[in-house]
């Protein structure tokens, strides 16, 4: 499948994502000097079989040509200031190539590009994890060595609005020790066994964020038709001004913490709350004697009282609150002043005077952590209240604090820099422009698997990159890994919905594709280290090669036979008579577990009789599974309605 799309289409893209950049920067490209797409580099790796677009900068109106090897382009730039060039596709080819590109009299030189195949690699933190902490990391890193394979990492940013250039200069770097060791493991690993393969250049493109929901990684059409245009003005008012943005937001976490909590509102009662001292301005795992030390997930609130003069409070102030993870809403007096997200955001809140008084003012903090430690994650000298004219007042202790009843995690702003809309494709994504790709390698899915609607959203995302990629991008899919808690029941499973939507998306799609990972995992560990083997599956699916994939459940004599496609040297049941982990569930939801047995390229289950409306395999966060096919490729995760 080719990553390429009409030129027309391309420069179309482009001069959109340029006007958008533009709007943003507020700067005239009369300032500018010849620049390009900062995706094009030194040592970079250009799609084959697709038009090459290079995209760039210039003063507006001005004409803009250059050479590719020996072909020519020539265009305009717009009056923005933009540009694209278009050059015929190119076969795979390992001799390098420059490119020059000149206008008004500057010239720019990029060297020793390669034609090949690139990838897009992006996710959460199953696709950061670097290749020093897979299995056998380090000895892969040293034989690495591979002046074909080159690899560029996008620095981590976020944007309210798209952005024509990265955080950080980028630079592509040939497969090495050095490059290698840090670089993606899943990407690393599947790029390395495509050239071998292939034959071809191999350029990886790595752009990922540890933790990030699906939601930051939204194009802004897919934002817009996901959640609404009042939804993403949201995030340009919170850009212009962040309380009036917070204020407006704040009845919506309010509903919600009401509802957590049978009607609770400490932020307006705080006395209605029981306090206890804070034991320590740090992460609640040192609170030793408090519950939080042994499960430190939840809401916490944190109340501390500061006395002003008449003076100070007429002055206006800012609160500084160092570090809180992982996110939180704070309050002034009853009056909303902040709600951020961050492991390493350090907050600071303007408090206009109409928000402060003589007297004892009170500052309520409701934190929510969502994973790991919670709480303070700086120092207490980080914590302040700034009179404006210059005096600080210490706030590193004299903090008290109330576990909340709140069972549910809080609503996400539109601007959240973890979960917010788009937030990270208009940095990390966007400015890669319309550049050709082959595919994009998806692996995500940890941080929503308590929000319906995945399905939705991932279908929207790959949705946006098609717009911006061309309409033939192959997409990989990596079904979530085996994690968390066993099961001795059949019964509900967060983890297991969203692998399905996963799957539902992947079959609906002719050029998407499903890896499955729901073997290699570890139950303890959320990042699973058998990356290679996970980069072999990605590799093999890229290429072309079917995976194990459900077709259809239906009724036959005293059974039920669940069709299987993808299937090589039939289904093999690993270590028991026959396949486990499959269940019957009725058409209220109720489930047990069946009976069943490999048939060539199908599984059959022994009907006992019940109501039976639906199939479910490995229906847990973190299921054992032991049906595979005669390459060791694993059955990935489903539900199936039963046909007649």
């Amino acid at each position: 499948m080719s990553g390429g799309a009409a030129p027309k289409a391309k420069a179309r893209y482009w001069r959109l994502a340029a006007v958008l950049a533009f709007a943003a920067s507020g700067h005239a490209a009369q300032a500018a000097s010849l620049t390009l797409s900062p995706v094009w580099g030194d040592h970079g790796v250009i799609q084959r079989e697709a038009p090459v677009v290079v995209a760039g900068t210039a003063a507006p109106g001005a004409q803009v040509r250059a050479m590719l090897g020996d072909a020519e382009a020539q265009a305009r730039a717009d009056r923005t200031g933009h540009f694209a060039l278009t050059f015929p596709a190119r076969q795979a080819s390992e001799t390098p190539v420059d490119l020059t590109v000149e206008a008004g009299g500057e010239k720019i030189l990029r060297h020793d590009l390669l034609v090949g195949d690139v990838w897009l690699c992006s996710g959460q933190s199953n696709m950061e994890f670097p290749v020093a902490r897979a299995l056998n990391g380090g000895m892969e890193a040293a034989m690495s060595q591979d002046p074909q394979l080159r690899l560029l990492t996008i620095p981590q940013a976020i944007s309210f609005a798209p952005k024509d250039d990265f955080a950080r200069p980028v630079a592509w770097q040939a497969a090495g020790r050095e490059s290698v060791i840090g670089f993606s493991a899943a990407c690393y690993f599947m790029l390395r066994d495509l050239r071998k393969a292939l034959k071809v250049p191999m350029g990886a493109i790595h752009s990922s964020w540890g933790g990030s929901q699906i939601r930051p990684w939204l194009s802004p059409e897919a934002g817009l038709a996901l959640y609404g245009s009042a939804e993403m003005a949201s995030i340009k008012h919170f850009e212009n001004d962040p309380l009036a943005a917070v204020t407006a937001f704040s009845p919506r976490w309010e509903a919600w913490y009401r509802g957590a909590t049978g009607g609770s509102q400490p932020w307006l009662q705080p006395d209605t709350l029981s306090w206890q001292p804070v034991p320590s301005i740090k992460g609640w795992l040192a609170w030793e004697g408090t519950p939080l030390a042994a499960k430190p997930l939840g809401t916490v609130w944190l109340r501390r009282q500061v006395t002003l003069s008449r003076e100070q409070a007429a002055a206006g102030a800012v609160l500084a609150l160092g570090v809180l993870d992982d996110m939180d809403v704070t309050y002034v007096n009853g009056r909303v002043v902040g709600n951020s997200f961050g492991w390493d955001y350090q907050r600071e809140y303007r408090l206009p005077p109409a928000y402060l008084h003589e007297g004892v003012n009170e500052i309520m903090v409701a934190v929510t952590n969502t994973y790991g430690n919670g709480g303070f994650a700086s120092s207490a000298d980080k914590l302040a209240l700034r009179i404006a004219g210059g005096q600080a007042m210490p706030l590193g202790d004299g903090w008290r604090f109330s576990i909340s009843g709140a069972g549910t995690n809080p609503p996400r702003t539109p601007w959240d820099a973890n979960a917010g809309i788009g937030v990270m494709h208009n940095r990390m994504i966007a400015p890669l422009g319309a550049f050709a790709l082959k595919g994009a390698v998806w692996y995500q899915g940890e941080s929503d698997v308590d929000t319906p609607g995945y399905a939705d959203r991932l279908k929207a995302l790959i949705a946006g990159w098609r717009r911006q990629f061309g309409a033939k991008l192959a997409v990989e899919i990596v079904q979530l890994a085996n994690y968390g808690p066993v099961r001795q029941t059949p019964g509900a499973s967060t983890w297991a919905a969203l692998r399905d939507d996963q799957r539902r998306v992947a079959a609906a799609d002719p050029q998407a594709a499903l890896v499955s990972a729901i073997d290699i995992g570890e139950r303890t560990d959320i990042h699973p280290a058998n990356k290679p083997l996970l980069g072999k599956r990605l590799a093999l699916a890229a290429r072309g090669v079917a995976m194990p994939m459900p077709v259809d459940a239906r009724r036959e004599a005293g059974a039920i036979r669940i069709r299987f496609s993808g299937i090589e040297g039939g289904l093999q049941a690993w270590s028991a008579p026959g396949p486990i982990g499959f269940e019957l569930c009725d058409g209220a939801g109720q489930c047990r577990y069946a009976a069943a047995r490999a048939d060539g390229d199908s599984v059959i289950l022994a009907d006992d009789g019940k109501p039976v409306a639906q199939v479910r395999y490995a229906w847990a966060d973190s299921p054992v599974v032991n049906l595979f096919d005669g390459r060791a490729m694993p059955v990935p995760g489903f539900a199936l309605p039963v046909m007649p």
